[in-house]
């Protein structure tokens, strides 16, 4: 055996190629199986109940207005009762607010205005504020679900 044809121990190009190719097979191969574990774990989207607590009638004087801000909810006691109103406007779905100056709720991105029986006093929103169905507890507390639309001029009365 020559000398030339004996091994030399130093790293070669070739085996250089080799082992940063099979690295990248290795690192791909690793990254898929991280997505595929993590595809097949459940998403899981955690939402506020719809219907929530409000509090008790009695808590809520006539002509008053609570704005709940986690339920996107308005509610106004009057005269004749009580009525809850979705906070979302109905022109591109943006919070309102209601402004006790005025005594309107008003959407702060494109200036729509409602009345405080929802209907549309001025703005680019087409319709009328969402209607909220309302009831009482057991425990006597008035209960708002924002997953039932009622007939706009449903009235809650106790």
């Amino acid at each position: 055996m020559s000398e030339s044809e004996k091994k030399d121990p130093r790293v070669t190009r070739r085996l250089f190629c080799q082992a940063t190719g099979l690295s990248a097979c290795a690192a791909a191969a690793g990254g898929t199986g991280i997505l595929s574990i993590d595809f097949l774990r459940p998403r899981a989207l955690f939402e506020p109940p719809t219907r929530f607590a409000l509090g008790p009638p009695d808590a809520m004087e006539t002509g008053s207005v609570v704005t709940d801000e986690d339920h996107r909810v308005i509610v106004a006691r009057r005269a004749d009762g009580f009525r809850a109103l979705s906070s979302i406007c109905t022109h591109l779905g943006c919070i309102t607010r209601y402004q006790p100056d005025a005594g309107v709720i008003a959407c702060p991105c494109h200036g729509s205005r409602f009345s405080l029986d929802g209907e549309v006093i001025g703005g680019p929103a087409p319709r009328p504020l969402h209607w909220l169905e309302m009831s009482v507890s057991d425990k006597g507390l008035i209960l708002v679900d924002t997953a039932v639309e009622v007939p706009q001029g449903t009235v809650f009365k106790l």
